[in-house]
């Protein structure tokens, strides 16, 4: 239950939550809150602040102007950042002990580690060294674009005057190019053990162009049972056939043919992706863009009429079963998500900007009236504890589980609130306040009781 507190109108409200166990108290309408929902407590002065912590997961969270400036922390892992430019991140090292790391992204990073060997500088774009960082394993650079070495699960790859010319090698692969001139690389076979002892095929490859993009002919998954072998001279021709798959196109990218045999399935394109046919056991598509569009497979359906006017999106893969319906992107979403064993379901309902609708699997359901900025960035705790309180001029929450309802109008200017046994309403911030507990009522006005009565209990006897 909430903490006894007296009422101050605008300046303090504290009630229970309605769809969580936990409390909230406001103060000064949207401008302070601080909730506690079990072991979690967030404290914000919308949109300047807020923090976030748990310490039954050593988790923290701080938002300054979101998304300006923002902290996290969880257990020893932690990282400050100002608008994903300037970062400060540190926390357990994968070689062991600890790591610091220093960005100012993309000119300077830094790292230091108890394991000297982790230690990484780099300074864009005179000089640098950096490890597990821009999805490599690590590229030491000099004068870039000048020079530059990456390597990426045994691959080494030596840049000169970048993009321009490089040379690979590494993994049993030999590689060049002289971009946009000429270029080829070939892999061989290989094997690999996984974790668990058990050796898999490593598929080999040959690839070359010239005059890129013009023409390519390249030879993937060499030693796989479905090999692939591609060759285009763009934009006159561009074909791929495999065991699986064949497809042609002339005048890249605009009309092609696909028979995909592994799916079954025939398609037409032309011109793409304005026009599409499929006719298969696997696939049907019928696409005249943007008029209409109607696709169907074993896993998905999608509708589009005079897009972006009407758009349907469904995925179905057992338990999963998700529907989408947007009108014009935004302006109208509506989401289900369905367990197929369950029958549980999620739905949430957006009209941009008037208001966001949701409900979850338990049947509880949430209305807030505006939301200027949901709709395009659904599910972001950050938005909705910074910002979405400032134009949260309507709430409604209906708890399924036990009856529970709330409803707030301009930051609680009226408030009602109705329990199974109990219902509280306030109108001007709690100056006129009528509550209802079992049998007694109350009725405050000015923040003092007026009178309280006790509705008789009627008994019957035989």
């Amino acid at each position: 239950m909430a903490r006894a507190m007296p009422p101050a109108g605008p300046a303090v409200q504290t009630f229970d939550l309605t769809l969580d166990e936990g409390t909230r108290t406001e103060m000064a309408g949207p401008l302070y809150y601080r909730q506690q929902l079990g072991t979690e407590v967030t404290q914000a002065w919308p949109p300047f602040y807020s923090r976030c912590t748990d310490p039954a997961v050593e988790s923290r969270e701080d938002d300054f102007l979101y998304p300006l400036l923002t902290y996290g922390r969880h257990g020893r892992e932690y990282r400050w950042q100002l608008l994903q430019v300037f970062s400060i991140a540190g926390g357990a090292n994968p070689t062991g002990g600890e790591a610091k790391r220093f960005t100012i992204y993309p000119l300077y990073f830094r790292q230091r580690s108890a394991n000297t060997n982790d230690n990484y500088t780099a300074i864009l774009p005179f000089y640098g060294h950096i490890k597990n960082r821009l999805m490599l394993n690590d590229v030491s650079f000099v004068m870039f674009p000048l020079y530059s070495e990456s390597r990426k699960k045994g691959v080494v790859t030596d840049n000169y005057l970048y993009p321009f010319f490089h040379l690979r090698h590494g993994d049993h692969l030999e590689g060049w190019q002289l971009w946009p001139l000429l270029g080829a690389e070939h892999k061989d076979i290989t094997s690999a053990t996984n974790g668990f002892g058990d050796v898999s095929l490593v598929p080999g490859h040959d690839e070359s162009f010239a005059l890129w993009p013009v023409y390519y002919h390249n030879q993937e998954g060499v030693g796989t049972a479905n090999p692939e072998t591609s060759l285009g001279v763009i934009p006159l021709y561009a074909g791929l056939r495999s065991p699986q798959r064949d497809s042609t196109t002339v005048i890249w990218p605009f009309f092609s043919w696909i028979d995909d045999r592994e799916k079954h399935y025939h398609e037409w394109q032309g011109p793409w992706p304005l026009v599409i046919f499929t006719r298969g056991e696997g696939k049907h598509t019928d696409r005249v863009w943007p008029l209409f569009s109607r696709s169907r497979d074993a896993r998905q359906e999608s509708d589009s009429w005079l897009w972006p006017l009407y758009q349907y999106r469904g995925y179905h893969v057992d338990p999963l079963q998700s529907d989408r319906t947007r009108v014009l992107f935004y302006l109208y979403e509506n989401t289900v998500q369905k367990n197929t064993l369950t029958g549980a379901q999620t739905r949430r309902v957006d009209m941009w900007p008037f208001f966001t609708w949701h409900q979850d699997a338990q049947g509880s359901r949430r209305l807030q009236i505006l939301a200027p900025v949901e709709p395009a960035l659904p599910d972001q705790p950050g938005l909705e504890r910074n910002w979405s309180p400032l134009w949260s001029l309507w709430r409604a929450e209906d708890n399924a589980t036990n009856g529970c309802q709330s409803r707030s109008l301009l930051w609680n200017l009226y408030r009602r609130e109705t329990r199974p046994a109990a219902k509280k309403c306030s109108l001007l911030f709690g100056l006129f306040q009528y509550r209802r507990q079992g049998e007694t009522n109350q009725l405050r006005c000015f923040y003092g009781p007026v009178f309280d009565w006790r509705r008789p209990v009627k008994s019957f006897e035989k």
